[in-house]
């Protein structure tokens, strides 16, 4: 009864979330505002702030560097590392009951304070990238500079779509992205420098270059992925007049303003998740070995095309749709029951629901929620994603194998995106891809900037550990 009355809640809470937000935005959000600076150079902010976290990290270190952050068990070392507290991520923080926020704010609150392409429409990613970058909320003024100068960096050699085309045209389309990805390599910047003999203080500075140029040159590389094996090749240029979201939209071949809405939405939720999920820090541990943006980022994707991490929003919508041919677009909430029960006593999980660290439903998901309210509230598959709202929690909780039965974000993106006609799921992973590289990206600058080590925790055989417990329990 407790499912259902908290579902029955959730539209009104919904409706009121602007008034309740509008008064929790306190004094920490108008200090990032008050932070912000009228220079448009993102390059010359960061140089102005790097010295201030340098010495901060530094006082950390000669403080409390001995202080101990918690107990690692035997459970924590067979579990995946879960629960241990083991890297510094200083762009996101994810807590288990709140959920993300994006250098201290929530997503509610970026949709508020970060400049949107029109107003009251979704924030646009060049803000968060910004704001994850420096702290900072940008004016308007930030992120269009920002924007224009990620057009200009736009741009990708012919071998780079050569090597792509060296690949069967069905190969997976994450397949395709990360080799687009590698073969960009061959410009790394850092690459350069470090032979070149740079002085490891300004590592930063080709490593900054290399990210603004990876992230700038993603969505041609993805957009490439996608209309040549969907569209028989035919490639849409980039658009001068689009910001970053409205332009990889623009160049998949969807221009509807909602679209181009959604893609902006898309991109800033998925931006970062802090540094434990597998593409996070996968980035994080190529790139501790002095291995450039790209490198690090390519591995990163390697992980993200896991059906344990990213490929989970393919795998949602395959799911829903397979709901729909078994039991029809109108199936009732008992004979949805009986299908998840099928699915979870054929060995299989329901796709879109729990999450290794959240322990409440994904503010993602509700973000993706009031979107398809506001424009798509009667779409058949969205009915749908809002039925397994209600019916898949109380079912997980009574099989008790679950922390959090609750949605994540992967349980609506799909939806969303397959109502304004990309319907590819296999697709779905690649646009992760080009979001997270946002996130990875800027803490990538930031360990440069920091000198943050080579990452390299301690192994144990099956044996060390039984002996070191018998050790324990008889002491």
């Amino acid at each position: 009864m407790v499912f259902f009355r908290s579902v029955s809640l959730l539209a009104s809470r919904l409706r009121s979330r602007a008034t309740v937000q509008q008064s929790n935005l306190s004094n920490s959000v108008r200090w990032l505002q008050t932070q912000s600076s009228s220079d448009l150079d993102l390059h010359s902010q960061l140089k102005e702030l790097i010295p201030e976290q340098q010495e901060r990290l530094k006082k950390i270190k000669t403080e409390y560097g001995k202080v101990q952050l918690g107990n690692i068990t035997v459970d924590m070392v067979l579990g995946g590392m879960r629960g241990m507290t083991g890297l510094l991520w200083e762009t996101s923080l994810l807590d288990p009951e709140e959920g993300i926020r994006f250098r201290g704010l929530s997503i509610p609150e970026c949709q508020q304070v970060l400049p949107a392409a029109k107003p009251g429409g979704e924030p646009l990613p060049e803000g968060l990238l910004w704001l994850l970058l420096t702290g900072k909320v940008p004016s308007k003024g930030q992120v269009d500079s920002l924007s224009k100068e990620l057009r200009n960096r736009a741009t990708v050699q012919d071998y780079v779509y050569k090597a792509i085309d060296a690949l069967p045209v069905m190969a997976h389309p994450m397949t395709q992205f990360a080799t687009g990805v590698m073969a960009l390599q061959v410009e790394s910047e850092f690459q350069k420098a470090y032979d070149n003999g740079i002085h490891k203080s300004k590592y930063w500075e080709p490593t900054y270059e290399d990210s603004l140029n990876l992230i700038a040159r993603l969505p041609l590389i993805a957009s490439y992925v996608y209309r040549r094996i969907h569209k028989n090749g035919s490639i849409i240029p980039v658009d001068n007049s689009l910001d970053y979201g409205a332009n990889f939209s623009h160049m998949l071949g969807f221009d509807s303003p909602q679209m181009q809405e959604l893609m902006r939405l898309y991109v800033t939720i998925h931006s970062d998740h802090e540094g434990g999920n597998v593409s996070a820090h996968t980035g994080h541990l190529v790139a501790s070995a002095l291995s450039d943006p790209y490198l690090s980022f390519a591995a990163a994707l390697n992980g993200l095309a896991g059906p344990l991490h990213g490929l989970a929003n393919q795998e949602v919508l395959l799911w829903i749709k397979s709901v729909v041919e078994e039991c029809g677009e109108n199936i009732t909430k008992e004979q949805l029951k009986d299908y998840v029960w099928k699915t979870l006593k054929g060995g299989k999980v329901v796709p879109g629901f729990g999450h290794g660290v959240l322990r409440k439903t994904d503010p993602r998901y509700t973000c993706q929620r009031e979107f398809a309210l506001k424009h798509l509230p009667d779409d058949p598959l969205f009915q749908l994603v809002s039925k397994l709202y209600e019916v898949v929690p109380p079912i997980l909780t009574e099989l008790g194998k679950v922390k959090n039965p609750w949605p994540n974000v992967d349980a609506h993106s799909g939806v969303l995106l397959n109502h304004y006609g990309l319907t590819e799921a296999r697709y779905y992973t690649v646009l992760f891809g080009v979001s997270r590289s946002i996130g990875i990206c800027s803490q990538l600058i930031w360990d440069r900037a920091l000198g943050l080590p080579l990452e390299r925790p301690k192994s144990v055989t099956m044996e060390w550990l039984e002996n070191h417990c018998k050790k324990a329990a008889s002491s």
